[in-house]
């Protein structure tokens, strides 16, 4: 018997030392895997890689996220009027979570469905700002729309009003340091997330992005959403190919879990935040006559909580009427998967809205590989083909949640995210009648037309499936 050749010792021994590395990281297991097969087979692509979006990579970080959390939270104690018992036991557990930001408070809620209402919103409620404007987004493109909204924040800094903007530096990469020198030389501070002096970005943090879209004018009006600042979301630029997205306006004591969000990202991203009780106490909040309660869910992969994760198993697994998911990225674990089966084998009513193609096709390939068990379940799924899907939003029986995160492991566990959960009937029934009306130009997917897929089409869609951790 020949004796094997040092290649395939070295082999060997490479395959070895990469799956005990990763075992030893303790991540889920398809995660796990996924990253064992990419550095054991491809292993000049699979280093290059890791060293920029690697699970270990943010590990050092979490002390300086622990630091500015600790800060914000000691330096905004302020009384609050509110005095709300939590709805459910799902609320309690993810105020006890999330801390501060996901205490359950009384606001108003207007849901947007289309960017150029919302910005029309958004743009009011700069120009009446008297004390401070927050900005936090992960997209904010130099083009008309981005640059009139800094147009109009650079009106409001000359005013005297005090302006933040919070950009991520990877999904904002195009907005470069000449496009806010106006707003810098106004007065007004902007900072980006996870920023590298030299390269403008760290290389080796291209994953745990600012994914959030927060707006707070005066502590008093917020907004949260899908949208980013860009002319695709708005059909006053892109007209009919505007992409289809869902947005909230909140009023009133709610207001104050966003800011803490935004602060706590604020210092993170600059190392030093003002002393936050002005931005709490002393403003007069909004009542309106029949406030909802509501409750602002961050997550990010500094906790190790995974607070949006668990807010979508728990309310999937306690419906009993309707789930209605609208997402464009739908690449579920097993636990989601099992949530929204179980559901619908339960006789509860689940129905899914997906991108067909969307802006990435490899994502819905993944997501294809999903629907045959929950088809199977009895779960109903649609496809919407144009235009491009963006919208992030849950309905649980008469539960909203409405906010930034997809249902993929990168918003999860990868990505700060937040979103905001309405106990409130009255938005949980105005974001059913959307879905209805976005079902008009969807179509249904059936088994049958899964199981007539092409070779080449499945046989992407399942290694897209096998990497689905990493997209």
């Amino acid at each position: 018997m020949p004796e094997p050749s040092w290649m395939v010792i070295v082999e060997v021994a490479w395959v070895l030392l990469v799956a005990g590395f990763m075992v030893l990281q303790r991540r889920s297991a398809p995660a796990t895997l996924a990253w064992i097969l990419t550095l054991a087979f491809l292993p000049l692509v699979g280093i290059a890689v890791y060293s920029l979006i690697g699970p270990r990579r943010f590990d050092h970080e979490k002390k300086h996220r622990i630091a500015a959390i600790a800060k914000v939270r000691r330096s905004s104690a302020v009384t609050e009027t509110d005095e709300l018992v939590a709805p459910s036991q799902l609320a309690r557990m993810l105020a006890r979570a999330v801390g501060r930001a996901g205490r359950i408070r009384s606001g108003q809620v207007r849901a947007f469905f289309d960017g150029r209402a919302l910005f029309d919103a958004l743009e009011e409620a700069i120009a009446g700002a008297q004390h401070h404007i927050h900005l936090e987004y992960y997209i904010w493109e130099p083009d008309r729309l981005g640059t009139r909204l800094r147009d109009r924040l650079v009106e409001r800094a000359r005013a005297g009003v005090e302006v933040r903007v919070l950009v991520d530096a990877v999904g904002s990469w195009n907005a470069r340091r000449s496009f806010w020198r106006p707003l810098r030389e106004a007065g007004a501070e902007v900072r980006c997330f996870n920023e590298n002096t030299l390269f403008r970005i760290r290389t080796h943090m291209l994953n745990f992005r600012s994914h959030r879209k927060i707006a707070v004018i005066d502590g008093e009006i917020g907004f949260t959403g899908g949208m980013n600042v860009s002319e695709v979301h708005t059909s006053e630029f892109s007209g009919e190919r505007a992409w289809r997205d869902t947005h909230a306006e909140l009023r009133g004591e709610v207001v104050r879990g966003l800011s803490f969000v935004f602060f706590e990202d604020w210092h993170y991203a600059g190392g030093d935040a003002p002393e936050l009780a002005a931005y709490f106490s002393d403003r007069s909040p909004v009542h309106a006559e029949k406030p909802s309660a509501i409750q602002i869910v961050s997550s990010g992969p500094d906790e190790g909580v995974d607070a949006i994760h668990k807010l979508f198993i728990s309310s999937i697994t306690g419906a009993t009427s309707r789930v209605q998911l609208t997402t464009p990225y739908f690449v579920p674990d097993e636990p989601i998967l099992t949530a929204l089966t179980i559901a619908s084998l339960g006789g509860v009513d689940v129905s899914l809205l997906v991108p067909r193609a969307g802006d990435q096709p490899l994502v819905a390939a993944a997501a294809r590989t999903y629907y045959p068990d929950l088809l199977k379940a009895g779960a109903k799924i649609y496809e919407l083909d144009h235009p491009v899907l963006h919208a992030k939003t849950l309905v649980v029986d008469d539960v909203a949640v409405v906010g930034t995160a997809n249902t993929d492991n990168r918003s999860f566990r990868l990505n700060f995210e937040v979103v905001a959960v309405v106990y409130d009937h009255r938005l949980a029934d105005t974001l059913a009648k959307q879905f209805e009306a976005d079902l008009a130009t969807a179509e249904p997917v059936a088994l049958e037309s899964l199981r007539r897929l092409g070779l080449l089409e499945r046989l992407i869609g399942s290694v897209a499936r096998l990497f689905s951790p990493l997209l």
